[in-house]
């Protein structure tokens, strides 16, 4: 299961993504983070797969902390969630690595999709039993 990373200033808003994601995808929240710097001291602790960062937050902005983080973890996926994605916010993050930018007023509608698009889709299960296997492997007589 992947680890991700909220930072936002607003503690109603980190609280209703750890909620959203916890409760409504596969992924789990490894932490939260209230400002930039902050995130950056988290994902060095952490490991995070993945950082779901506002862009306007005090000590470093998102996209501050972004070039910070891309050069210490350049593995690292970053989601701008922003009040503010227009073409500038996407623009702006396209040049520091970030690697999508979503609207806070619909993007938890699609943030299952695009964390599955950045973090992989789901392990298929595979759900045939052992003696299952055994008896269609067996040749006829």
């Amino acid at each position: 299961m992947a680890g991700i990373l909220v930072a936002d200033d607003n503690p109603s808003i980190r609280y209703l993504l750890r909620s959203f994601i916890e409760s409504k995808t596969r992924f789990a929240v490894c932490g939260e983070a209230g400002h930039g710097s902050e995130a950056i001291e988290k994902a060095k602790q952490l490991h995070p797969d993945l950082i779901l960062m506002d862009l306007r937050m005090p000590m470093l902005n998102g996209a501050e902390a972004a070039v910070v983080l891309k050069k210490m973890l350049p593995q690292i996926k970053i989601i701008l969630f922003t009040m503010h994605a227009d073409n500038i916010a996407k623009s702006l993050a396209a040049a520091v690595g970030i690697d999508l930018t979503l609207s806070k007023t619909d993007g938890l509608l699609k943030l299952d999709e695009h964390l599955n698009a950045l973090l992989g889709p789901p392990p298929v299960r595979d759900t045939e039993t052992p003696e299952a296997r055994a008896v269609a492997t067996q040749k006829p007589v």
